[in-house]
């Protein structure tokens, strides 16, 4: 059989046999604790590998974890004779598939001479992050998706053509509204489980189209509690027979494109006399508009239109309660005086880390080495 006529076969020969699986979760594993790996590969995608530890009667540290290494040539992330990348965790979270006591890890990746390997974007992050840490940064990402079965169709879709106009779908209850809702919702039970900073879900604007919210988080918190979240939705549609798409634009037609909204305060902007320091950091915004909009994420211009709730991706502007503009100043902060504001410049696809790192760049200035 061909891979074209492999990937053709139905999503119901990919779904997992829960109750044949259950017995062999159930099993003891004799002083043993199974670790997942996670990294970020080239193409802003998630990869794992498993390895087994003895138990601890304390659950492992990152500290405490030994360093790993990968084929970064099989990755795109180093050429085939130097291929060795290392793995350096970085946060720890309970794996909400295999149970207690396993985990799941996320990892930096290094490469061989010690420096961060070039799609690590979380290392530059996180010194700015450290460097700023007075201002007290919290951020919030709202992460929209789509969800497409095995030929890239996305699910509930006519065979041929379109469905109806947005409309009935956002936040819609409802056979003919919404579609694969035990997807979500195990996604968010697995998020819960293993303290991914989850806050809600919705459906969005398209028929397959929806969201889950992460924060408000502290620092890196958000970067890497996005990065997990976003794995662990990879993870739980696997076990449906199901793709996760992050493609700002994934189908052609009138619809929204999916954002990666970012919520960020400081604790100068959240308490009254605020807004001063929002409007301060707005104005530092649109003198590197450009600069933001280079690591926002790829196909962005699909979606940046300025049309569909979005400003144009070349021009910079915010206002109060406006859905259209670059910038939200939400309508509630508005009137007290202070809080937050929403970049709604990112696209679903793009790095939480590099958006995160670039907000504290932009406003509070470059770190050295």
């Amino acid at each position: 059989m061909s891979p074209n006529k492999l990937f053709q076969a139905t999503s119901e020969s990919f779904t997992t046999n829960s109750s044949n699986m259950r017995k062999y979760l159930d099993l003891p594993q004799n002083g043993n604790v199974i670790v997942e790996y996670i990294w970020i590969d080239s193409e802003g995608g998630v990869r794992s590998k498993a390895r087994t530890l003895e138990e601890k009667a304390e659950p492992y540290t990152p500290e405490q974890l030994p360093v790993w290494n990968f084929d970064g040539s099989s990755t795109g992330q180093a050429p085939g004779d130097n291929s060795d990348v290392y793995l350096q965790p970085v946060a720890v979270f309970p794996d909400p598939f295999r149970g207690t006591p396993n985990l799941l890890v996320l990892s930096e990746c290094i490469d061989n001479d010690g420096t961060p390997n070039k799609y690590n974007h979380r290392h530059e992050c996180a010194k700015l992050m450290k460097a700023h840490a007075q201002h007290v940064p919290w951020f919030g990402l709202e992460q929209e998706y789509t969800l497409l079965d095995l030929t890239d169709r996305p699910y509930g879709w006519p065979k041929n053509g379109f469905p109806a106009p947005q409309g009935p779908y956002y936040c819609g209850v409802g056979a003919g509204k919404v579609v694969q809702r035990d997807i979500v919702e195990a996604h968010y039970k697995a998020c819960l489980y293993a303290g991914v900073k989850i806050s809600g879900i919705n459906a969005e604007v398209m028929p397959a189209q929806w969201e889950f919210q992460v924060g408000p988080c502290e620092g890196i918190e958000m970067g890497d509690h996005l990065w997990l979240a976003r794995f662990l939705l990879h993870r739980v549609a696997e076990e449906f027979g199901a793709k996760v798409s992050f493609d700002p634009k994934p189908i052609p037609g009138d619809w929204n494109g999916a954002g990666l909204h970012s919520n960020f305060s400081t604790k100068e902007m959240r308490v009254e006399g605020g807004m001063k320091y929002i409007e301060a950091a707005i104005k530092k915004l649109e003198g590197r508009h450009m600069e933001h909009i280079a690591v926002y994420g790829e196909g962005n211009e699909k979606r940046l239109t300025g049309r569909h709730e979005t400003g144009a991706i070349d021009q910079f502007s915010y206002g109060v309660a406006n859905r259209g503009a670059s910038i939200r100043i939400p309508r509630e902060c508005a009137a007290k005086g202070y809080g937050y504001f929403e970049d709604r410049r990112p696209a679903s696809n793009a790095d939480p880390y590099q958006i995160s790192g670039i907000m504290m760049e932009t406003i509070f200035g470059a770190v050295s080495d």
